[in-house]
This record gives structure tokens, sequence and C-alpha cells, in this order.
């Protein structure tokens, strides 16, 4: 069986043209359509499919403990744990497909990241709540790089104080990266809701760095 492309060496990485950055206040985020093209997209979320070690979770929501409408994974260097909504996540070891997707976005959100929360939404029905990535490890202004494979979701936004200002829109499309820095955690939220529209399978991957 061929490797797949990520595997040759000699292949250039593809460097992501046309970055879009997203018109909100209090925020600075940043859309890369395609920095993995529909092909290797669809090999790499194969690969994470087969090799992550899913788990559905628990969490804590004023006092009562809810099954999360979606599978997750916690991968990353020795030691950086990340705890969110009760749940306590040990890191396990970085993968090869994990370490060649570091490696692509790292020169783009010019941060070496030390840890990934991955997501597998499987249908309609999984989704992610309303909330900040502001866990105090992740430090002040903390830069969340945000990879999406598979099926494409609606990503919402808002602001947490000021009302008056619309909800904002992404497509999370197969391939595409979303960069959030600066004081974008301090100001906004952001979830993706349930569908009842037909949705293909969908990986995200949230890389982060763990203080």
């Amino acid at each position: 069986m061929p490797k797949p492309s990520w595997h040759n060496t000699s292949q250039p990485l593809l460097f992501p043209s046309n970055p879009q950055r997203l018109q909100m206040s209090d925020a600075d985020v940043w859309f890369y359509p395609e920095v993995f093209h529909e092909v290797e997209g669809n090999d790499i979320f194969a690969a994470l499919q087969q090799e992550i070690a899913w788990r559905q979770d628990s969490a804590t929501i004023f006092g009562r403990h809810h099954l999360l409408p979606r599978l997750t994974a916690w991968y990353g260097d020795p030691g950086k744990t990340y705890s969110y909504s009760g749940i306590r996540m040990e890191p396990l070891p970085w993968t090869p497909t994990l370490h060649h997707i570091k490696a692509v976005i790292e020169p783009i959100a010019q941060v070496e990241f030390n840890s990934v929360l991955l997501n597998l939404y499987r249908h309609g029905q999984d989704s992610m709540g309303w909330h900040s990535d502001d866990e105090p490890e992740l430090g002040t202004n903390p830069v969340i790089g945000s990879v999406s494979l598979g099926g494409c979701r609606r990503f919402l936004l808002r602001h947490k104080t000021d009302k008056s200002i619309p909800k904002v829109e992404a497509r999370l499309t197969n391939g595409s990266f979303l960069l959030m820095r600066g004081p974008t955690q301090h100001f906004w939220q952001h979830h993706v809701p349930k569908t009842k529209r037909p949705v293909e399978p969908r990986i995200n991957l949230t890389f982060r760095v763990i203080l």
C-alpha cells in the first residue's frame, strides 16, 4: 500500500494563499481556506479516524454529568495536562500524522504548539456549546490553531458583552485552518451548532500552548 502524501518528505508543504481576516472588533481571527488540499485532507482524516484513541467524556454542567455530544482526544508533550468542565485530560504521545499537521500550521501561526484537542463530530447531532478557550493553563491571549477535516460545519462566534455586535459565521471546510489569537478569547465565545441537514463526519483539531 503506498504511503499517504505527507510521508513523502520531498513534497513541499502547501502554504495557504488568500487568507481572510474576519471582521471582528476586540479580536484577531484569520481563516485560511485550504491549508491542506482535498485529497491530502481526506487522507489525513482517514488516518486520524483510525489511529486516534477516541473517547466520549462526561462533562459537569451546573452540577450534573452529561455525555459530550462528540468524541474527543488529547495529545501533546509530556506533562501538558488540560482540564475543562470537570474533565482532566492527560496527553497521549504525538503520532506521525499529528506531527505532520503541526509542522504545516506552525509557520503560519508563528507559534510552536505543545498540545492539541481533537473533536470527532460523527453526525449533525454532535456539537460544541458556546465557550471560550480561556482556561488558566492557556495563559494570556492564547493562540488557538484550528484545523478542520471532513464534512463542512457552521462555526459561530458571538461577543461576550456587547450584544449589539452581530454574530460572525464561518464555514469550516475540509482542509481549512482558523487562527484565533490576541484578545479573541477574552471578548468572544464560539460554538458548533447541531444541524438536521445531512453532514459528513468532521474532525477538528485545536492546537494550543499549555504553560
